[in-house]
C-alpha cells in the first residue's frame, strides 16, 4: 500500500558527523533521522513497524537469494534463532558445494522441490547462456514467487545437484587472464602489432557496473571505445575491445555474467560479452547511417535485450539475442518530441512491460512477439501546481502497479495505471499510466534511481546514497562517501547473501525506531568527477577504487629510464604512474587556471617540465613533483603546445599557440634555478607543428629546428644565441602545396643523415639533415587521416629492423624502417575515436601510450613487432606490394600501358625521326620521367619533377660517389606509386579553389578570364606567356600531336585569337574541368550530364 504521509524532506540533514579510516578506506555511518521526528511520528512509526514485524513473523518466513536459492525459517522462530541455526548449518555444509545449501525438511516434498528448483536455476545461470531451451525453463513459480520444478525438470535438477556434490560445476573466475610469455601485464597478446594491455581513466558519463558475484570482486567501466573489467582486489584489468566509437551505454545481467555494451557513431554496434571468458558472443549491427544506441537493458533472466537507437527518430527494439542478432522481435519508432530517450528499465515481475525516459518524457511499453505498444503520459508543472524538474531515471515498484521517476530538483514522480481510483488495490501492471502525484524527497537533484532486494535506492548530486522501503520510508542514508555527485550505484550479487539480521556482524542500524541492523549488499558508486568507490556494508567501509581525471588529457610523457608515465589533464591534476606495477607513485593538483597542456622529462630523468594553457612553464622534480623554480616561467601569452629537451639536457625549448619558440638554458644550481630564460623568436606565421632537438654532425653540440604549418623549416643557431637574442641559422620552405604535420630524426639505417617529415597529403619525406634537400618521397600510412606525430621506437640491445610509432587523428600505428612505401610495412588501430591528443613511448620501446584528449583516457599499447613482420611477409616481396597499388595490379590495363609508355620513352630519347638502328634496353633516361608520369595521368609540378629526379640521381651517391642517370621499370613503378596523389585527383579541391578565388555565382565560384590568366602566370610556379598559350591551345584541341612537344611548333600568331574566341569570359570549376581539362568534375552532376 502506498504511503502518502511520509516525511522525507525533513530528514535530509547534511550536518551529520563524518568518520574516517586509514588510507583509502573510510568508515562511514548512515544518518539516523529518528532524532528529528516528533513523538507523534515516532508512535506512528512504531505501530507501523510492529505491524510489519508481526506480518513477517506470522508469514512462512522464506528468504530467497538472487540466485534462486531458498532459505526457510520455522514458523514462530525468531530472526535471531533462525540466524544462529543457519550459521550452524552453513558450517556443516559440504566444502565441495559452490552455492549455499539451506537446510531442508526431508519429510516435506514441496520444500525438496523448491530447493531442487533453486539449485537448477543457479546452476543454469552459472554454466549456460540464457536460451529458450536452457534448464531453467523447467522451473516454475507459484503465486508467491517461490520456485518449484515441473515434472520435466526434476530429473535435470537431481543431475545438476549430483554434479555440484562432485565438484564439477565451474565457478566464476576472477578475470579471464590467459598466460602470456614475455610480459607480466594482463590482457591477451593478439595477432595485431599493437594491443591494449592497460587503460588509465574512464568515461564518467557511462555507469560503472559491479561484477562482484561471490567469487570475484570486480567492476566494469567504459574507457573511451573499450570496456575495462577491473579486479580491484588483485589490481588486474581485462580489456574488452570490439567498438569503433566511444561506448555510450552498458548493462549487466543479474547473475553478473552477461555484459552488454553499446556505442553511438558510424559503423556502431552492440556487443554481448561473457564476463567469465571476456569473449563477445553476440553482435548486433546497426544499419542506421547515424548508427548507435543511447541505452541498453537486459531482462532479469538475460534472455531479451532492449535497445534505444540514436538519431532524430529513435527506435525502441526488443531482441532475442541468444537466437537472432539480425532482426529484433518487435520495435517501435519514437517521435523526436519525446526528447532523447536514454534510459531503459524492465519490470522484473513481467518482462513484457518496460519503460524508458528522456529528460522530459517517460514512455511505458508493453510488447509481445511482433508487436509493441507504448503510452506517453503528459506531465507539466501546471498539473500539480509545482515544478517537476528534468527526469533522470525511472523504475517499477515491486509488487505494485506503480512506477517512479526521479528528477533534477529532488522530486519523485509517481505513475499509476490510468484507471478510476477504487478501494480495491490492484498490483496488475498496465502500460497506460498517468502521473498520480509528485513527492518532494530532497532539495538536491536525484541522479540515480534503482532497486536492490526490497529497497528503493537514490543517489544524488550531493554524493549521498539513500535507501527507502517500498512505502518510501527512509531506512538508511550513506552521506559520508564524499566522492562527488553520484552517477551510478551498482550492487554485488552473492549467492550466500541473506537480508536477515546476523550475529557477529558490523552492519549499521537502520533509521526505524526498533533500529535493527541494516543488512544490504555491498555496492559500487561512480561519480561525475571520475571517482569509483566500493562500499562494504558490513562495517560501512568506503574504499576508493579509481580516482581519475575528469577533464581532457593532453599532457603525456614517459620517463627516459624508469617505468613511469606522467599524465596531466585540464582538471589541473598531474599523476605519475608506475606502469609495470600499475600504481600511482605521486600526484599533484595545480592551482585553479593552471591546466597542463604538455609535459616532458629531461633526458637524465631529473626534471619534469610542464607547459600550461595559460602560457606558463613549470620545472618540477621528477620524483616528488615539487617546484624547482620559485615562480613559473611566464613569457608566452598563449598555451604551451610543445616542449623538447636537448640530448645533453643543456637546453629545453617550448612552442606556443602564438607561433613563437622560447629557449631555456641550464645553469649551475649555485646560481639559483636549474634553468634560465634565454629568449623568444617568432619564425613562423602559422602554427608550429613540431619542435626538434638534434646533434650536429661534426660535434656533440645540440641543434634546434622548428616546423610550421607555413611549410617552413627553421633551424636556430644555438652557438650565437645570447640572452634575449635568438639567432636563426636557416629558414627553408620544404613543401609546395602540402602542409607538414610533424618531423623526426630518421634512424641510422643509412649512411646519409635525414630528417623525416609527414604531410597532410599522406606522404613521408626524407630531407638531408644539412642541405634540407628533399631526398625521397614515400607513400605514408593511409588510415583515414594523415600522420600527426611520428617517433622512433627505441630498440636498446635489439638487432633487426627499426620501427616508428605514429598517430593520426584517431589511430595509433607502427611502421617498419627503413621506409620504402610498402603499404604492408605499416598498421594502425583505432586508439581514441574522439581524437588522439598525445603519444609517448616507453624508454625500452615495449609500450606506446596514447592520450585521448576529450575522452580523458590513456591507453597503454604493447608492441608486438613479430606480428608486423609477419604481415609484411604475407604482403609479398620486391615489387608485389607495389603492383597491388596500381589499378588492376600486375595484369591490369594500367601496367600494360606503363610498359608501352616505358618503351616509347626509349624511342623519344633516341629521337622520334631518327633513322639509325634503335637500341632497346630495360632503362630510360631521367629526362623522360616527367613525360611518362603525365602519360599515366599524374601531372607533377616542376618542383615535384625536380624532387623525383634528385631522388633517383642521388640514390647511390653516398655509397658509390656516382650519379644515377637512368632508371629501370621497377624503380619507376616505386617512384610513380610513392609520388602520385594518394587518392587521385580530388574534384573537391578544384571546386574549393574556384570558390575561394572567384566570385559567387549560381554554378559556384567563377573567375574572370583575364584574372585567371594573370594568376596562372604570377602565382605558384612561374609560367611564361608563351608556355601558357601553348598549354591552353593544346588543351582546347587546336594543336596536333599534343602541342609542340613532339613534331610541330606552336603558331603564336593565332594562339591569342584562339584563346579569345574559345575561352569563356567567366569560368567556374565545372566549365574549367569539362571544356579545358576535358573531364567531368563530378560524373553524376547535372552540369556534367548536359
Amino acid at each position: 500500500m502506498w504511503c502518502s504521509e511520509i516525511h522525507l524532506g525533513e530528514v535530509a540533514d547534511d550536518t551529520e558527523q563524518e568518520k574516517s579510516g586509514e588510507g583509502d578506506t573510510t568508515t562511514v555511518e548512515g544518518t539516523t533521522p529518528g532524532d528529528e521526528t516528533n513523538p507523534a511520528d515516532e508512535t506512528a512509526a512504531t505501530e507501523e513497524s510492529t505491524a510489519e514485524e508481526t506480518e513477517e513473523t506470522t508469514t512462512a518466513g522464506e528468504t530467497t537469494a538472487d540466485d534462486g536459492t531458498a532459505g526457510e525459517t520455522t514458523a514462530g522462530e525468531t530472526p535471531a534463532e533462525a540466524t544462529a541455526r543457519e550459521a550452524e548449518q552453513k558450517e556443516s555444509r559440504e566444502p565441495e558445494a559452490d552455492i549455499s545449501q539451506p537446510v531442508m525438511q526431508e519429510s516435506d516434498e514441496r520444500q525438496q522441490e523448491q530447493y531442487e528448483a533453486a539449485v537448477l536455476e543457479a546452476t543454469a545461470c552459472r554454466t549456460t547462456p540464457p536460451a529458450k531451451d536452457r534448464p531453467s525453463s523447467a522451473v516454475s513459480r507459484d503465486s508467491q514467487g517461490r520456485a518449484y520444478l515441473s515434472e520435466t525438470g526434476r530429473t535435470s535438477a537431481r543431475s545438476a545437484m549430483g554434479e555440484m556434490k562432485e565438484g564439477r560445476v565451474p565457478t566464476a573466475p576472477h578475470l579471464p587472464s590467459p598466460e602470456r610469455t614475455g610480459t607480466t601485464l594482463e590482457g591477451t597478446m593478439s595477432n595485431s602489432a599493437l594491443n591494449i594491455v592497460w587503460s588509465y581513466g574512464l568515461n564518467r558519463n557511462v555507469p560503472v557496473l559491479n561484477l562482484t558475484d561471490g567469487f570475484r570482486k570486480a567492476i566494469m567501466y567504459a574507457c573511451s571505445h573499450v570496456g575495462v573489467m577491473y579486479d580491484f582486489v588483485n589490481n588486474k584489468q581485462f580489456i574488452l575491445q570490439g567498438h569503433l566509437n566511444p561506448i555510450t551505454c552498458s548493462c549487466i545481467s543479474d547473475d553478473k555474467r552477461w555484459l552488454v555494451t553499446g556505442e553511438k557513431g558510424r559503423d556502431a554496434m552492440v556487443n554481448v560479452w561473457d564476463t567469465y571468458t571476456g569473449v563477445p558472443i553476440q553482435t548486433l549491427f546497426d544499419p542506421n547511417p547515424e548508427g548507435g544506441v543511447t541505452a541498453v537493458a537486459l531482462t532479469p533472466d538475460a534472455r531479451y535485450l532492449a535497445t534505444l537507437s540514436a538519431g532524430p527518430v529513435q527506435i525502441m527494439a526488443i531482441w532475442d539475442w541468444t537466437i537472432d542478432g539480425e532482426m529484433p522481435i518487435c520495435s517501435a519508432e519514437l517521435q523526436p518530441s519525446y526528447g532523447v530517450q536514454d534510459y531503459i528499465q524492465f519490470y522484473s515481475e513481467d518482462i513484457h512491460h518496460v519503460l524508458t525516459n528522456s529528460d522530459t518524457q517517460v514512455l511505458f511499453f508493453t510488447w509481445a512477439e511482433r508487436s509493441m505498444k507504448f503510452y506517453d503520459p503528459p506531465l507539466t508543472d501546471e498539473d500539480f501546481n509545482k515544478p517537476v524538474g528534468r527526469f533522470s531515471m525511472s523504475i517499477y515498484q515491486t509488487n505494485s502497479s506503480r512506477a517512479l521517476t526521479a528528477t533534477s530538483i529532488g522530486n519523485l514522480v509517481v505513475w499509476d495505471n490510468n484507471k478510476p481510483l477504487t478501494k480495491v488495490v490492484s498490483t496488475e501492471q498496465f502500460a497506460d499510466k498517468k502521473a498520480l502525484k509528485i513527492i518532494k524527497v530532497q532539495d538536491r537533484g536525484i541522479s540515480v534511481l534503482t532497486t536492490t532486494d526490497r529497497y528503493i535506492v537514490i543517489g544524488d548530486q550531493a554524493g549521498h546514497v539513500k535507501f527507502f522501503d517500498q512505502s518510501l520510508k527512509l531506512i538508511y542514508w550513506y552521506q559520508d562517501i564524499h566522492f562527488g555527485p553520484i552517477t551510478s550505484v551498482s550492487f554485488a550479487t552473492d549467492p550466500d547473501f541473506l537480508t536477515v539480521m546476523r550475529v557477529n556482524t558490523e552492519y549499521p542500524l537502520d533509521a526505524s525506531i526498533p533500529a535493527p541492523k541494516f543488512v544490504i549488499r555491498d555496492f559500487v558508486v561512480g561519480t561525475s568527477i571520475a571517482i569509483i568507490g566500493n562500499v562494504t556494508t558490513n562495517g560501512s567501509k568506503v574504499q576508493v577504487i579509481q580516482r581519475e581525471h575528469d577533464a581532457a588529457i593532453h599532457a603525456l610523457a614517459s620517463h627516459p629510464r624508469l617505468p613511469l608515465i606522467a599524465i596531466g589533464s585540464y582538471s589541473g591534476l598531474l599523476k605519475v604512474w608506475n606502469y609495470q606495477k600499475k600504481e600511482v607513485m605521486v600526484s599533484r593538483v595545480f592551482d585553479r587556471g593552471s591546466f597542463p597542456q604538455t609535459c616532458v622529462y629531461d633526458p637524465k630523468g631529473a626534471y619534469l617540465v610542464v607547459g600550461f594553457t595559460n602560457g606558463s612553464v613549470c620545472v618540477l622534480d621528477s620524483i616528488t613533483l615539487q617546484d624547482e623554480i620559485k615562480e613559473p616561467f611566464h613569457f608566452a601569452r598563449d598555451a604551451i603546445t610543445q616542449i623538447v629537451f636537448s640530448h645533453d639536457s643543456r637546453f629545453f625549448a617550448t612552442a606556443d599557440a602564438e607561433y613563437t619558440t622560447s629557449l631555456f638554458k641550464a645553469q649551475s644550481l649555485k646560481e639559483g634555478a636549474p634553468f634560465f630564460y634565454m629568449g623568444r623568436y617568432r619564425a613562423h606565421y602559422k602554427p608550429i607543428r613540431d619542435l626538434l632537438f638534434g646533434v650536429q654532425l661534426d660535434s656533440n653540440r645540440p641543434r634546434l629546428l622548428s616546423l610550421g604549418a607555413d611549410r617552413v623549416m627553421v633551424e636556430y643557431d644555438l652557438e650565437k644565441t645570447e640572452k634575449d637574442h635568438i639567432v636563426v641559422a636557416s629558414s627553408d620552405r620544404i613543401e609546395q602545396s602540402a602542409v607538414p604535420c610533424c618531423m623526426a630524426w630518421y634512424p641510422a639505417v643509412t649512411k646519409e643523415h635525414f630528417i623525416v617529415t609527414a604531410n597532410n597529403q599522406f606522404k613521408l619525406k626524407l630531407y638531408n639533415a644539412t642541405t634540407k634537400m628533399c631526398r625521397k618521397t614515400l607513400l605514408g600510412p593511409t588510415y583515414g587521416s594523415p600522420v600527426q606525430k611520428l617517433a622512433i621506437v627505441p630498440t636498446k640491445g635489439q638487432s633487426g629492423n627499426c620501427y616508428g610509432a605514429y598517430m593520426t587523428e584517431d589511430k595509433v600505428g607502427l611502421i617498419i624502417m627503413p621506409l620504402d612505401g610498402n603499404p604492408h610495412n605499416a598498421m594502425a588501430l583505432v586508439a581514441h575515436p574522439s581524437g588522439v591528443a598525445a603519444m609517448s613511448i616507453s624508454h625500452d620501446g615495449r609500450y606506446i601510450f596514447t592520450a585521448g584528449g576529450t575522452d580523458a583516457t590513456v591507453h597503454m599499447w604493447e608492441v608486438n613487432s613479430i606480428a608486423l613482420e609477419a604481415q609484411t611477409r604475407l604482403g609479398g616481396a620486391d615489387l608485389i606490394p607495389f603492383y597491388g597499388l596500381m589499378e588492376g595490379g600486375r595484369e591490369g590495363e594500367l601496367f600494360a600501358e606503363l610498359e608501352d609508355f616505358f618503351y616509347y620513352a626509349q624511342i623519344r630519347s633516341q629521337g622520334v625521326n631518327a633513322t639509325d638502328d634503335r637500341g632497346v634496353s630495360t632503362t630510360i633516361p631521367l629526362s623522360e620521367v616527367p613525360f611518362v608520369m603525365r602519360a599515366l595521368g599524374f601531372y607533377p609540378t616542376e618542383q615535384e619533377i625536380e624532387d623525383m629526379v634528385n631522388e633517383v640521381k642521388f640514390s647511390q651517391y653516398v655509397q658509390t660517389g656516382q650519379y644515377m642517370e637512368e632508371l629501370d621499370l621497377g624503380t619507376f613503378i616505386r617512384l610513380y606509386v610513392n609520388h602520385r596523389p594518394a587518392f587521385g585527383l580530388s574534384p573537391e579541391k578544384l571546386q574549393w579553389a574556384f570558390d575561394t578565388l572567384g566570385v559567387p555565382s549560381p554554378a559556384g565560384g567563377a573567375i574572370d578570364r583575364g584574372e585567371l590568366l594573370d594568376m596562372l602566370q604570377s602565382k605558384g610556379e612561374h609560367m611564361t606567356e608563351y608556355e601558357l598559350a601553348e598549354y591552353l591551345t593544346t588543351l582546347l584541341g587546336f594543336n596536333p600531336e599534343g602541342g609542340s612537344s613532339e613534331m610541330h611548333d606552336l603558331d603564336t600568331a593565332v594562339a591569342g585569337d584562339v584563346i579569345d574566341q574559345n575561352l569563356p569570359h567567366n569560368i567556374n570549376a565545372t566549365m574549367f574541368a569539362r571544356q579545358i581539362l576535358g573531364f567531368a568534375l563530378f560524373s553524376d552532376s547535372p552540369q556534367a550530364l548536359e
